[in-house]
């Protein structure tokens, strides 16, 4: 099963220890039956997200150079996808193009967000189900 994560999914499992976000990305390093899609874009995205002062501050726990040692542990276990095929633009945001892209070029069953609304239409044109991290693991069968 191939899924490609949002930022904002990761960005919530750094900040707290509990919920979905940190359950998923923690269940990601554990098992080879899921694979995260990344993409050159989405990982300069993520780097460039999760570097920021203002997110630093808030998991105070780890720093710049530990979230980026992060990041290069994702794309370890991560499939490594080229874009091919460019959707520009079908959703509301730039970023979101990019994930779909991602999603789309990488044949993803998923696409997991908090950001639901900015994925509309993405299900009935690509086949490919939005869905937030808790729905995934609920849809995978995983204990809370």
């Amino acid at each position: 099963m191939n899924i490609v994560i949002d930022t904002n999914v990761i960005l919530s499992a750094l900040y707290s220890k509990q919920g979905a976000s940190y359950k998923l990305i923690r269940w990601l390093f554990q098992y080879d039956k899921i694979i995260n899609i990344v993409s050159v874009p989405l990982v300069v995205e993520l780097e460039d997200v999760l570097t920021r002062s203002e997110h630093i501050a808030r998991y105070s726990h780890l720093t710049k150079s530990e979230v980026r040692l992060f990041v290069d542990d994702i794309c370890s276990i991560s499939l490594h996808q080229k874009i091919y095929y460019l959707w520009r633009p079908f959703l509301s945001d730039f970023k979101d193009d990019m994930i779909l892209e991602t999603a789309f070029n990488g044949n993803a069953e998923y696409i997991v967000t908090h950001n639901l609304k900015d994925f509309r239409n993405v299900k009935e044109s690509f086949s490919i189900q939005p869905v937030t991290p808790k729905q995934f693991l609920d849809i995978r069968g995983e204990p809370r």
